[in-house]
């Protein structure tokens, strides 16, 4: 068993160097930033004192080297395609930041890649993990609610943006920004054995750049609940992250914090359909009215000392190390991902107005 993955980051941005390396540098025992790579030389020369690791401008002498085992692709989002097939090919193991793609096709493409190369392909989905989401799926999962009938999951704020992200050119925008975390989420409880109804409003409003600020998602299937996604920049009054709906209770939330509450179906009063106009004791016209005996519950995230280590990003690369090191399955794949990339580009399909160059981006 391999003590230690020799890891190298493309690109030191927010992600690249803020979760990547930050949570490397915090778990030394199954990983070592061996390389990075960035055009700026202010962010090289920072990484070459932080991580003592080789640094390049561009990706291409990586390419030539054989004591790397895994490869994180943190580039911004128009190279996460090229970069991981590019990698993939020449027998490298690859992480694919999110959005891992925003068309099947370029995912069919990594796939293929990997199978071809016999290499792992692992995307970076790891708000999967993250302990508000794990409780919230032990809460639905323990029946207390009962039959669930809709999971609203958002992501709201307002915040006038103008950086690279609100720009379609670079991939940018809530879809493909946020959207990837809460798609993937919402699908584990919609079901990954079959593609939901997608309906998908977009808009831009207060950002600098021509990308979504505002995008309203709703997937249906028979037999399913109802899941609301919203990934919103123009919410004065944010709304809870998760609320769910349920025949015999429900829940809201942060991934910090959550409460629910449901009834006990055997204590509940017992109901029989009236058919005749209701009347109170006086006889006078009456609306239905009962008294539940309402348990309520609470859950707050454990105290971490605010180390990545305790977080979803944590929790993915101890994944990924079993993977690597020890030969585990993966427990979030890129064919479970596939899932989600239909659902983004079908959105992406019924807002023309906001990805009008789609196709042309996609030769890139």
């Amino acid at each position: 068993m391999k003590t230690r993955i020799r890891a190298a980051i493309l690109g030191l941005g927010r992600s690249g160097r803020d979760i990547h390396g930050a949570c490397l540098r915090q778990d030394t025992p199954h990983y070592v930033i061996a390389a990075v790579v960035d055009p700026l030389p202010e962010r090289r020369e920072r990484a070459a004192r932080e991580y003592g690791c080789d640094t390049y401008a561009d990706h291409a002498p990586l390419l030539q080297r054989t004591d790397l085992d895994l490869i994180i692709n943190a580039a911004p989002s128009k190279f996460h395609v090229p970069y991981t097939l590019e990698f993939l090919k020449a027998g490298f193991n690859v992480l694919c930041d999110k959005p891992f793609a925003f068309q099947v096709k370029d995912a069919d493409k990594m796939l293929a890649a990997s199978q071809q190369s016999g290499k792992l392909l692992a995307v970076f989905q790891q708000s999967r993990f993250a302990p508000g989401f794990q409780q919230m799926r032990k809460v639905i999962h323990s029946g207390v609610l009962g039959g669930i009938i809709q999971i609203s999951i958002c992501s709201s704020r307002f915040s006038r943006r103008y950086d690279w992200q609100t720009l379609t050119e670079e991939m940018g925008g809530n879809l493909l920004n946020s959207g990837p975390h809460l798609i993937d989420q919402a699908l584990q409880f919609f079901g990954t054995d079959i593609m939901p109804k997608v309906t998908c409003v977009m808009r831009n409003a207060v950002s600098c750049g021509d990308a979504d600020d505002h995008t309203l998602i709703i997937l249906q299937g028979e037999g399913r609940p109802i899941i609301e996604i919203e990934l919103s920049s123009c919410s004065a009054y944010p709304r809870p992250m998760y609320v769910v709906y349920g025949a015999r209770g429900g829940l809201q939330g942060s991934m910090q914090e959550l409460q629910w509450k449901y009834y006990d179906v055997e204590k509940a009063p017992k109901q029989t359909l009236v058919r005749e106009p209701l009347k109170d004791e006086n006889g006078e016209p009456a609306y239905c009215n009962e008294a539940l005996d309402w348990m309520e519950e609470s859950w707050t995230a454990p105290q971490s000392g605010h180390t990545l280590l305790a977080d979803g990003a944590g929790q993915f690369y101890a994944m990924l190390y079993k993977t690597l090191a020890e030969g585990a399955p993966l427990e979030i794949t890129p064919r479970q991902v596939r899932q989600q990339i239909a659902v983004i580009e079908e959105c992406l399909r019924q807002n023309p107005h906001i990805f009008r160059r789609k196709s042309k981006r996609a030769k890139h």
